[in-house]
């Protein structure tokens, strides 16, 4: 709702019921008002018996009238800005909204009389900055009348502290009479227009105003101060009486001298001495402003008539006038006695004259008697800064904990200072802004960078860091920033000290933005606390720092400063009251205080003791972790050993324990904390699930070496949502922290720097790295994508580590929630715990005895519903009815069930989904027009009952935002469908994405936008624990089913509009209606989205997609109405299209730097082969009566072209014929990619895939299938008869060929998967015999590279057939791969590496001709697989191993993989680790089928010898190559990248044995 931006004149019934809301009033209330309707100016004119009239109870009618009353005080206050001018100063139309006026909240001040009572004084925020607007005559502008300005006090009676300042446009105390004759009166003169005159006419004003005002107080014998320079309404009419403006000071000694001059000149002889003893002399006070101004003073004059001075005496004047036409001066004729009357310096009448006179001993005795009471010692009541820092610091809280971060502002530490910064150390630091350059060499800094890691920054390079990264990035958030706001002396670039001047021109500029970006953009408000530290004496720039976070933050509530000297507050104080009255920074300091003893109370409440953290270590002791260097580790959340115990367990209040076991038991992540409690007996055991013994288990069989010994090993915990896995990891890690070393992984952060910080961690402290012991990670809530690349570093860095021990070296706890945990334990039992809802006997006992319990303890089950739900296994009935209860009687209009709504529909259909508090906060409205004080309002007390109940609020250790969500996915399914009754969820979320609040409030903004697309986008996946694998995101699946296609378009086309015109968007929009055959708005969707993206070879493949779909749905629906001419030609077009879109996907793929998308390749082969069967349909192309297509093959292969068609296809012919050529280009792509890499799994990034149309999951297969597709359309014996050994034989042939399953290298290299060898190696010869004498007949190029491989591959299968070629017969034919000078396809320069790798029959005498073979074959392999892998990382496209060294010679000495994987027992995901971890090779039947290969080392490199020199090998891990110069033997293996080690030994030396995975 927009009414906080409107003015409340214009709001409505409905503007008034959210205001309502937002400040506490009762429903029962607000309904009545909003039947009445009351509208905006309703509100204004309300009144008590209106309401009461309605029914009001007197609390609600108080607390409305207020508020109300301090809504349309905001709106008055906003109003002088917007109509003293229409423009802003840059020229730009005024807009300030009634509601968020562009100045603080008003304060309540003094009143506009010189007779006003004094006004309360001010403790908010900046003044309105009308007072630095200049006129013309440089003068500065009245206020409006109803302009409220700050009360400031007066100074001290005879101060002269120099740092005292006025704050322009203040307003101080009003003019006051007689009180107790010590405490001054004050009479104000604005001295305006004097002090721009002549020196004697300003003397003479000057002096007249003070002899009247001395004379007046000497006389009542009471103290008195006249300020020059403050305006008296009296006098000056539009100005606010007391108003601060200054005046310019051209000379002083022009005031001093007119004070020595007129009291020679205005008092008796007799007199003077006394007078000038009363009368002090000027004080010069500096009028100081936010707004650069040109210098001006208040220019001030004590009176202090003391008793010994002036008993029995009266003093008569004669004052100065200047004569304006004389131009002198003269005084008046006779002299008088004047008097305070009041607030004014009057003359005595000459009728009362003689009393006045006779009065005179009583008022010496007056004098006397005020004058002694004031010299009584007051003894003054110290304030308890004690406890006043610690409510400061802990922003009221009477314990400090880890909830706050704090903001350090500092200048130079003195030596002796050090000692006494421990505090600090403790304080969880965001960033410092340090003012002292020499911090880093004997400062503040490098005692803190004793205890912490901190990262240096200047002021523009630390905006840079934080703006670089959106959202900012965590170590931002694990490690503090120091930001050097000055220069630093050690530093040895440009960076210098330079003085204030230089630094307000050069630097100020750079820490506003600093400011405003942390303000603004990363830490929420009321997040954090700035805390001023002030150890020397302070300067301008910290004041600009003050000031820069006083206006961001919208006051003081979160800053406090702490000062030992009060000298140097003083200073500070006095400069920083332009933003903040000196009362609210006095309440908001602790000045005075001794830093010893700063530092020992603030230590005193920490929850925790100093006393260092311990890790194990291998010899069975423990080892000192400083913070600093558990700090550096930064991606990882450290247990140790002595977890908690240095908690003060004093410190932990019943209440405190209650609230953190409630706060587990009602959802929250499980904390060490809870384990702690549970262990010393202070809350209730946590029960352990029976998953947990299992895990346990599992953990002591991997760490037994009784499973595979890998140097990564897994421990998978697959589980429901809310069913306790994630404490059951936990739990493992706790019971393992004394004898492992163990951790949690960061994800945020990289999986290269995880391992690095992991590695660091094993080695911390330990004398023999290679014996440390193993490292638990506890990984959450990962991708695959992460977690294979994390697996793949540790693996490198165990081999690079020579780290052989008989137990693995890292065991990642792999804990993720998914929808059916069962199966994914069944894939792979040997690693993985599955934990469901469903609880077992015992299980059940421990949760209903826990229960019971809790209830005992008298926590309400209401507000531990996550517990409950899981006693009862979160059944769908009990699910249902306890939803109902908790929304019966709940408001559906109001807010907070709106929020409630929209984080259910997060939380239900996007996994660990949430809304920050940030977001929350400013949808239901809270703290628009709340009182600015510390923790005015507290989130949950805003919310309806039932709300309470089903919001849970989180702040993880890697998240630093606040957040909510509901306790449960399952909860928040049932609340979607109980609320949706009358609202459906498509117009829920259409709402959603109308919330302009939700969109525009920057924190976690980030975060939750990509809720919202994935809410759109994201599609189920049983890989990532989802239930099914989805087209689309499972809740448009959900709208197109429950409601229609319709509706799940119109939300579609919302967050299409509403997020900014998101291609991707487009493109589910095109799918989707080609799903529901709505083919002519898919193709308007696909053209958009490729508008917005043209090179996405994703959305190209979409394009495509659309008219394939198009295609399909003509000819596979439309049928049995009969084709026409026309609608054959329409279907050929749609289908030559679909392939030109292909074709575009194809090239962006291509140019793609960083991916592989192999989608159009894919999409063109299927519409192609679609496109031909439907050809063979045609009536033109009828089947001869053998079964062929004798007239589609000719037709597509030669010129021929029926009569028929000639006309009526005239555009279609060229684009046709070309049809055989395009497929078979396609085909070689797809087959030669499949050749390079491995296909056992998908590699693509999820978001990738959720791009993807559709997944090949077995591509091998696909291929040989289409294949045979391809060539049955170009198969005719009849077209062979009659070309008589033409082109078309040739053709034929090899269409032939690949429909027997040959064709290309991977259709033949397919048949070595077949389980039943003897088939496919008839297969092959059947395709051998297809081919003519190569000897005799000269093959093409890929033809020849095909003859071979079937060779090949029949020897693996058949050794003993008599179809297959002697090895040197195969040599021989392939001698043009590296004689002719023209490029051959990678598999031609493959089967040279196999072909001329040394024989022992074949090579007995040694031929250098044919190294240089094998090593221009493995150069050309090298450069053809860098252009293929492009900028992809190896990780995501490993490459493919076909075939091994083995023992024999001939085609027997090759061995392919397929034989070893046969060799290999187990689940596919067991099989797969042991290639990747090596075990493979310790398989026996492995090691007597190959061949080890001697080599050698040189700088990390492996050589080895071929016929005669030096061949490069490589190492799929460099790391995996030992250091130095050895020998080492190994396993050859052939690739596409060349040759490839395995399984690398130092000769002779077995404990250095090494392993390098596939």
């Amino acid at each position: 709702m927009d009414y906080p931006t409107l003015p409340v004149s214009d709001w409505d019934e409905n503007h008034v019921k959210c205001w309502l809301e937002s400040i506490g009033i009762k429903k029962e209330s607000i309904d009545k008002l909003y039947k009445e309707e009351v509208t905006g100016p309703v509100l204004m004119e309300l009144d008590k018996p209106f309401l009461k009239e309605i029914g009001m109870k007197k609390g609600q009618m108080q607390l409305l009238i207020r508020k109300r009353n301090e809504l349309l005080q905001l709106q008055d206050h906003a109003q002088p800005a917007t109509s003293s001018s229409s423009k802003a100063p840059d020229g730009r139309e005024a807009q300030t909204a009634p509601g968020t006026p562009s100045s603080a909240p008003a304060q309540s001040t003094a009143g506009g009389g010189s007779s006003g009572a004094m006004g309360t004084t001010s403790t908010g925020s900046t003044a309105p900055a009308s007072g630095d607007r200049q006129s013309s005559s440089d003068n500065t502008q009245p206020q409006g009348p109803e302009e409220v300005l700050e009360v400031r006090n007066c100074r001290p009676f005879r101060s002269q502290d120099v740092d005292f300042k006025y704050v322009k446009d203040t307003v101080l105390v009003p003019e006051s009479g007689v009180t107790d004759l010590i405490i001054p009166c004050h009479e104000y003169k604005s001295l305006d227009t004097a002090s721009k005159l002549d020196k004697k006419q300003l003397q003479a004003k000057f002096a007249s105003e003070l002899i009247r005002f001395a004379s007046a107080c000497m006389n009542i014998r009471t103290n008195g101060t006249i300020h020059f320079g403050v305006m008296d309404s009296v006098e000056n009419k539009g100005w606010k009486h007391g108003q601060v403006v200054g005046i310019k000071v051209k000379n002083r000694e022009d005031y001093v001298e007119a004070l020595d001059l007129y009291v020679e000149k205005c008092f008796c002889d007799n007199l003077q001495e006394t007078a000038r003893k009363c009368i002090h002399p000027p004080v010069f006070i500096e009028v100081i402003s936010k707004a650069p101004q040109e210098q001006r003073f208040v220019v001030e004059v004590d009176i202090e008539p003391t008793h010994t001075l002036v008993k029995n005496r009266c003093f008569e004047v004669c004052l100065p006038n200047y004569n304006e036409s004389s131009r002198k001066v003269t005084l008046t004729k006779e002299p008088e006695l004047y008097q305070r009357v009041g607030a004014k310096s009057e003359p005595v009448q000459r009728n009362k004259l003689t009393a006045f006179i006779q009065a005179t001993p009583d008022r010496d005795a007056q004098r006397e008697k005020a004058e002694l009471s004031s010299t009584q010692v007051h003894t003054e009541i110290p304030q308890d800064l004690g406890r006043k820092l610690s409510i400061l610091l802990n922003d009221g809280k009477s314990y400090m904990d880890d909830s706050l971060r704090y903001i350090l502002v500092t200048n130079r530490c003195e030596q002796d200072h050090l000692n006494y910064i421990n505090f600090l150390m403790h304080l969880n630091i965001f960033c410092v802004f340090d003012f002292d350059e020499h911090s880093n060499v004997s400062g503040l800094c490098s005692k803190y960078k004793e205890h912490h890691e901190a990262s240096s920054y200047f002021l523009q390079d630390f905006f840079k860091a934080i703006k670089a990264d959106a959202p900012p990035s965590q170590k931002l958030f694990d490690q503090t920033s120091w930001i050097f706001c000055n220069g630093r002396s050690d530093f040895l670039g440009d960076e210098k000290p330079c003085d204030e001047n230089t630094w307000i021109r050069t630097k100020k500029k750079h820490l506003k933005k600093v400011i405003t970006c942390i303000c603004e953009e990363i830490l929420p408000e009321r997040s954090f606390i700035v805390l001023f530290l002030f150890l020397s004496p302070v300067q301008k720039p910290l004041v600009d720092t003050f000031q820069e976070f006083y206006t961001e933050m919208n006051g003081m509530d979160y800053i406090i400063c702490i000062a030992e000297s009060r000298e140097n507050y003083a200073r500070w104080a006095n400069l920083a009251q332009t933003s903040c009255s000196i009362e609210t920074l006095e309440q908001r300091s602790v000045v005075g205080m001794k830093l010893s003893h700063i530092d020992a109370t603030v230590q005193a409440m920490l929850p925790s003791t100093a006393q260092p953290r311990h890790l194990p270590v291998s010899t069975g002791g423990v080892c000192i972790l400083p913070s600093r260097e558990e700090e550096k580790l930064y991606s990882l959340e450290i247990l140790c050993a002595d977890q908690c115990d240095d908690t003060k367990s004093d410190l932990w209040t019943k209440e405190q324990i209650q609230e953190t076991e409630q706060n587990f038991y009602r959802g929250r992540k499980i904390i060490w904390e809870n384990l702690w409690l549970a262990d010393k007996k202070l809350c209730g055991d946590i029960i352990e699930r029976e998953a947990c013994n299992d895990a346990c288990k599992l953990l002591d069989g991997i760490l037994r070496g009784s499973v595979l010994n890998y140097p990564v090993a897994k421990l998978k915990i697959f589980h429901h949502p809310g069913s306790g896995g994630s404490t059951i990891a936990r739990q493992v890690l706790w019971k393992s922290r004394k004898n492992f070393r163990c951790a949690v992984i960061k994800t945020s952060y990289s999986p290269s720097t995880v391992c690095n910080h992991v590695l660091a961690l094993k080695d911390y402290e330990e004398r023999e790295i290679t014996h440390c012991f193993p490292v638990l990670l506890l990984i959450e809530d990962y991708d695959d994508e992460y977690f294979e690349e994390l697996q793949s570093e540790l693996l490198e860095a165990a081999a690079t580590r020579k780290m052989n021990t008989p137990r693995p070296h890292f065991i990642l706890i792999c804990c993720r929630r998914c929808n059916d945990p069962e199966r994914l334990c069944k894939a792979s039992p040997l690693d993985t715990v599955a934990v469901t809802h469903k609880l077992t006997d015992s299980e059940k006992s421990l949760f209903n005895t826990k229960l019971e319990k809790l209830k005992q303890k008298d926590v309400k089950p209401e507000f531990i519903l996550t517990f409950v739900l899981m006693c009862e296994e979160f059944s769908d009935t009990y699910v249902s009815r306890v939803v109902a209860n908790i929304l019966q009687g709940i408001d559906p209009h109001s807010r907070d069930t709106c929020l409630v709504r929209y984080v259910a529909l997060l939380n239900c259909y996007v996994p660990n989904s949430y809304i920050s508090l940030s977001h929350c906060e400013a949808f239901l409205g809270l703290g628009a027009y709340m009182e600015s004080k510390a923790r005015a309002y507290d989130f949950k007390h805003h919310l309806s009952e039932q709300a309470r109940m089903i919001f849970i609020e989180l702040r993880e250790s890697t998240t630093y935002i606040s957040s909510v969500r509901i306790i449960h996915c399952l909860v928040a399914k049932e609340i979607l469908h109980q609320l949706s009754v009358n609202e459906s969820q498509s117009q829920l979320a259409i709402n959603l994405l109308q919330e302009k609040t939700l969109f525009e409030n920057r924190f976690g903004r980030e975060e939750f936008i990509k809720f919202i697309k994935h809410l759109f986008i994201r599609r189920g996946k049983r890989s990532r624990g989802d239930n099914t694998d989805t087209l689309f995101s499972p809740f448009i699946e959900h709208v197109w089913k429950a409601e229609d296609c319709e509706k799940a378009i119109a939300v579609l086309k919302a967050g299409y509009e509403l997020l900014g015109k998101d291609p991707f968007f487009a493109q589910q929009l095109a799918r989707l209606n080609y799903s529901n055959k709505k083919f002519e708005d898919a193709k308007l969707w696909a053209e958009t989205a490729k508008a917005h993206l043209p090179n996405d070879s994703f959305i190209l493949d979409t394009e495509g997609q659309v008219y394939r779909r198009w295609f399909s749905f003509h000819v596979d629906e439309m049928t049995e109405e009969g084709d026409t001419p026309e609608t054959i030609i329409e279907k050929i077009e749609i289908a030559l299209k679909a392939m030109k879109c292909f074709r575009a996907a194809q090239e962006a793929a291509k140019a793609e730097r960083d991916i592989m998308n192999n989608a159009g390749f894919h999409g063109e082969v299927e519409v192609g082969c679609q496109l031909l069967r439907f050809l063979s349909t045609v009536p033109v192309f009828q089947r001869s009566p053998e079964g062929e297509y004798t007239e589609l093959v000719k037709y597509l292969t030669t010129d021929y072209i029926p009569e028929e068609i000639k006309k009526t296809w005239g555009n279609l012919h060229s684009r046709l014929k070309g049809l055989r050529q395009r497929l078979y280009n396609a085909l070689e792509w797809i087959s030669e990619e499949l050749s390079y890499f491995q296909t056992d799994k998908n590699q693509d990034k999820d978001d990738e895939s959720d791009k993807k149309e559709e997944q090949i999951h077995n591509p091998r297969k696909w291929l040989k299938r289409q294949s045979g597709v391809y060539a049955k359309y170009f198969i005719s014996a009849s077209l062979v008869k009659e070309s008589n050994n033409g082109p078309e034989t040739e053709l034929v042939r090899r269409m032939t060929i690949y429909k027997s399953g040959g064709g290309n290298v991977t259709n033949i290299l397919y048949f070595l998967t077949d389980k039943k060898e003897s088939r496919s190696a008839e297969k092959l010869e059947s395709i051998l015999s297809f081919y003519p004498d190569p000897l005799s007949d000269r093959l093409e190029d890929n033809d020849l590279i095909n003859y071979i491989f079937c060779h090949i591959t029949l020897a693996c299968l058949a050794p003993g057939s008599a179809k297959l070629l002697p090895l040197q017969t195969l040599r021989e034919l392939s001698t043009r791969f590296f004689k002719v000078k023209r490029p051959f396809p990678a598999s031609a320069y493959f089967l040279l590496t196999l072909l001329y790798w040394p024989d022992e029959a074949l090579d007995k005498e040694h031929n250098p001709d044919k190294d240089e073979i094998l090593t221009s074959a493995l150069q050309t392999l090298k450069r053809l697989y860098d252009i293929k892998m492009k900028d992809v990382p190896t990780r995501k496209r490993r490459i493919y191993t076909h075939f091994f060294l083995g023992k024999g010679y001939g085609l027997s000495k090759i061995v392919q993989k397929a034989k070893i994987d046969k060799l290999i027992t187990g689940p596919l995901d067991e099989r797969r680790m042991k290639w990747l971890n090596g075990t493979v090779w310790n398989i026996s039947s492995t090691s007597d089928s190959l061949k080890r290969v001697s080599g050698w080392t040189e700088d990390r490199n492996l050589f080895t010898k071929g016929h005669k020199k030096k061949l490069p090998i490589l190492a799929l891990h460099r790391e995996s190559v030992p250091l130095g110069n050895e020998n080492v033997t190994f396993y050859l293996g052939f690739s596409f990248n060349g040759l490839v080690a395995f399984n690398i030994e130092v000769e002779n030396d077995a404990g250095c044995s090494r392993t390098s995975g596939v």
